[in-house]
């Protein structure tokens, strides 16, 4: 490390010291404020295969957040506040309250995002963030959709799992057949579940691969938008892998097998197989790329 850089992270650090008293008294209010909304998650909705990402959002968000922190300090100033965080911030206090009070969990989440951006906005202005956008935007994956949006979305990517499923099974000779999003292999009969095959598994590798994005932080618009379009696909023949994987646990090993710890490892499979893939798409990408611009370097020249 130079000793350029050394001064920088030193002086950064000294801000981040030196704002603590002001953000201590912040943060704390905050946690007291939503503890009720993080213990019914803790013990409901992240306890589902449906929702378990949530906690990984809100940790990743959490880590984003004080990893830009030292900047946000460094381009604002304690006066340079916002008046449209005064509107914002009644807003997500009226969510709140009415997410509390009638049990609607959606908004109360969604107001674990607005209040935080709307204390931001008061006490540093929109500059601070402009530059912590995207940890607020991130966490936005961590609030749950509507049941019935949910249902009707996920019908058909449960279809579409189901029979593609089917068809590379049978193609390989194993003895299957489907019914809707049931499938029958041998003796045993699966029933695809909303876990499996569902929209919180789309939104929770999409927001995976948006945090690759960010971290590597490519130079070029087309890279990073292709990447993030292919996820959905990636999404689906990650979910067909962990499906297949299942009914072959199920078929080679038992129902109990299919349904015990190897389940949880199928969710493993499903996740580790999304990374392998979005890492083979950005290589691949990165090939393209390259190719293209080398194809364009001796036209430069000539010219």
């Amino acid at each position: 490390m130079t000793a350029h850089a050394q001064r920088g992270m030193r002086i950064d650090m000294g801000q981040a010291r030196a704002a603590m008293p002001e953000w201590l008294p912040v943060v704390l209010g905050l946690l007291v404020l939503f503890v009720p909304t993080f213990y019914r998650l803790a013990t409901g909705a992240w306890a589902t295969e449906e929702q378990g990402h949530g906690p990984i959002i809100f940790a990743l968000f959490a880590w984003l957040t004080w990893r830009k922190w030292p900047e946000m300090l460094a381009a604002t100033n304690p006066g340079d506040t916002s008046w449209a965080g005064w509107p914002l911030l009644a807003i997500g206090l009226l969510l709140y309250m009415f997410g509390r009070s009638q049990s609607i969990l959606m908004l109360e989440v969604l107001s674990i995002v607005l209040v935080p951006a709307a204390v931001l906005l008061v006490k540093r202005g929109a500059r601070a963030l402009k530059v912590l956008w995207f940890p607020f935007f991130f966490l936005l994956f961590m609030v749950p959709l509507p049941a019935e949006f949910v249902a009707m979305v996920t019908m058909p990517m449960k279809m579409a799992v189901s029979y593609v499923t089917e068809h590379l099974l049978f193609m390989a000779g194993y003895p299957i057949s489907r019914s809707g999003v049931i499938l029958q292999i041998g003796q045993y009969q699966l029933l695809v579940a909303d876990a499996c095959a569902g929209l919180q598994t789309l939104l929770t590798l999409e927001a995976l691969g948006l945090f690759y994005l960010n971290l590597v932080r490519h130079p070029s618009a087309f890279r990073n938008i292709a990447l993030a379009i292919l996820i959905i696909p990636i999404s689906f023949a990650a979910n067909v892998i962990r499906v297949i994987t299942l009914t072959l646990i199920t078929y080679n090993f038992g129902d109990a097998a299919g349904q015990g710890f190897l389940h949880g490892f199928a969710g493993m499979v499903l996740f580790l197989t999304a990374l392998v893939l979005i890492l083979a798409m950005d290589s691949l990408l990165q090939w393209i790329i390259r190719r293209r611009q080398g194809r364009a370097a001796p036209k430069g020249r000539a010219a």
